[in-house]
């Protein structure tokens, strides 16, 4: 081998080692790729908190577990009404046989002081004489407590008796707790029913999902009829 050639070859083997040691960030991008990424990557990955499901989904959920669909089939006409003993607006109790020989119009609202239950409660208020003289008595019932059952008593001056429900025991008893619906959202509450019971204990008629206006009307000629 000639000298030339001896020189030559350990400047060659050098570069070329070097080379192998340093690759174009190119190559790295794509090593990592193949393997799952860089070291610095998959450190990110493993310290990445782990995503947790909305809270509002996860009560939800827990919700329907919890509670279950009212026994609406249960509740047929001709059926005997389930009896109740509840606390009411002014801190007295109201209970089933309370009204024993008279006709009971039962209306059970989602919600006090709300627009609709606004209404339908002072519907039954300005029908109340009416009722009387068709020989039923009138109770309304929600989840909300004796407080605001008062407050909603005295804001629009309501004169048939407000049960407080937050147990959900008549709401549930009568069908008027399930599940329901709204922009795409599903949940438990109150469905707005009323239920007619004649003075022999027994159900007369069930209105489910109510619409407000004219309904008072509707269930005072019921009354009437019975």
């Amino acid at each position: 081998m000639s000298k030339k050639t001896r020189k030559k070859s350990p400047k060659t083997a050098g570069a070329t080692s070097k080379q192998a040691s340093v690759r174009s960030p190119k190559a790295t991008k794509a090593r990592a790729t193949k393997t799952g990424g860089t070291k610095a990557d998959k450190a990110k990955k493993s310290a990445a908190p782990t995503p947790k499901q909305a809270p509002g989904k996860a009560s939800q959920k827990a919700a329907s577990k919890v509670l279950k669909p009212a026994a609406a089939a249960a509740l047929a006409e001709g059926t005997k009404a389930p009896g109740f003993r509840l606390p009411r607006d002014g801190g007295d109790s109201v209970s089933l046989a309370d009204f024993a020989g008279q006709k009971l119009v039962v209306f059970f609202y989602p919600r006090a002081d709300t627009p609709g239950c606004t209404r339908e409660a002072i519907d039954f208020t300005r029908r109340k004489g009416d009722f009387a003289k068709a020989g039923a008595a009138v109770l309304g019932v929600s989840a909300d407590p004796v407080k605001a059952q008062e407050a909603f008593r005295n804001k629009h001056q309501l004169a048939v008796p407000l049960i407080s429900d937050e147990r959900h025991e008549m709401l549930e008893a009568y069908g008027a707790w399930g599940e329901k619906s709204l922009y795409g959202r599903t949940f438990m509450g109150i469905i707005r029913t009323t239920v007619l019971i004649g003075a022999d204990g027994r159900i007369a008629k069930v209105w489910r999902n109510v619409r407000v206006d004219g309904h008072a009307e509707a269930v005072l000629e019921a009354a009437r009829a019975l």
